[in-house]
C-alpha cells in the first residue's frame, strides 16, 4: 500500500515543482504579501499547495491534511499528510534557489514517508520508515564528523521568544565550531544533515509541516532527532534538534545554555 502512496506523492511533488519553477522565473517581488512581520506569502505558495491538496484528496479522500497555508483539512483515517508547498519562501522571493517542497505522511502520529524536492537543484530526497533515505535514487547517510569541521544550521518559529533563542544559539555556536548558518529552508537544512553536508540543525518553535519530512530523512540516514530535552522528537513538539548523532549532546548543551 505504501508503495502506491509513495508513487502518487512523488508524482504530486514533481507537478508542484514544475509550477514553482515557472513562477520563480517570472516572479515579481512586488506581488508578495506579508503574513506577518517575518513571513512572506506568494502566489507560488498557494498554487503549489492547491496542486498537492487536490491530488491527495483525489487519490486518498479519507486522509487528513495539515498544510502551512490552509491549516488542517479533516479526514476520517489514521493517515495524515504534512504539507509545506514552498519551504524557503524568502529565498524564493530573492531568487535564491535554496527552497523546496516538503511532504510527509504519518500513520497514527508516526511519520512513515518523507519527501523533500528542490526542483532548481534537481534534488529529490525520499525516506520511508525502515527502508532508508535516498537522494535521486542513491542511498544517503549522515556524516561521521564529530569535531574540528562541524557545520551547524538553524532556523526558528515566528514567535519573538523563538527568534531570540535561535539568535543566542547562533552567536554561541558560531564561536565554538567551524560555522553556523541559517540557509532559509528548514526542510533543506534537515535534508543536508541526512546527506552529511552539515552536522546539525536546530529550530526553536518549528512547525510540523516544516520539519516532518526532514525528521524521517535524518533518522533513516542514521542520524538523531530530539526535542531540546533530548527526548525523541514527535509531531507537535515544536523545538527540534537534529544531528548526525555524534554532535548531538554538544548542540543540546548550547541551545539550553543561558
Amino acid at each position: 500500500m505504501l508503495d502506491e502512496i509513495k508513487k502518487v506523492a512523488l508524482t504530486t511533488v514533481k507537478q508542484a515543482g514544475e509550477i514553482l519553477v515557472k513562477e520563480y522565473r517570472k516572479f515579481n517581488r512586488q506581488e508578495i504579501k506579508l503574513k506577518s512581520h517575518h513571513e512572506i506569502l506568494t502566489k507560488a505558495d498557494l498554487f503549489s499547495e492547491e496542486v498537492i491538496i487536490r491530488q491527495i484528496k483525489k487519490n486518498f479522500p479519507s486522509h487528513c491534511l495539515i498544510s502551512e497555508e490552509q491549516g488542517k483539512v479533516n479526514g476520517c483515517s489514521d493517515f495524515c499528510w504534512y504539507i509545506d508547498p514552498l519551504d524557503g519562501t524568502t529565498n524564493f522571493f530573492m531568487h535564491d534557489p535554496l527552497w523546496a517542497i516538503s511532504l510527509a505522511l504519518a500513520y497514527q502520529q508516526e511519520i512513515i514517508l518523507g519527501i523533500i524536492y528542490a526542483p532548481l537543484l534537481n534534488e529529490l530526497f525520499v525516506a520511508e520508515k525502515a527502508a532508508g533515505a535516498w537522494l535521486n535514487g542513491k542511498k544517503i547517510f549522515v556524516s561521521v564528523i564529530s569535531q574540528g569541521k562541524v557545520l551547524n544550521t538553524f532556523c526558528h518559529g515566528k514567535k519573538l521568544a523563538d527568534i531570540k533563542k535561535a539568535l543566542i544559539y547562533y552567536r554561541k555556536q558560531k564561536l565554538i565550531d567551524l560555522d553556523c548558518r541559517q540557509l532559509g529552508s528548514a526542510a533543506l537544512e534537515l535534508a543536508y544533515v541526512a546527506i552529511g553536508r552539515v552536522e546539525s540543525f536546530v529550530a526553536p518553535g518549528a512547525s510540523d509541516w516544516d520539519v516532518a519530512a526532514g525528521v524521517i530523512l535524518v533518522r533513516e540516514a542514521g542520524g538523531k532527532v530530539t526535542d531540546f530535552n533530548g527526548r525523541p522528537w514527535r509531531l507537535g513538539h515544536g523545538d527540534i534538534a537534529a544531528s548526525n548523532g555524534k554532535v548531538h549532546q554538544q548542540i543540546l548543551r548550547v541551545i539550553n545554555s543561558k
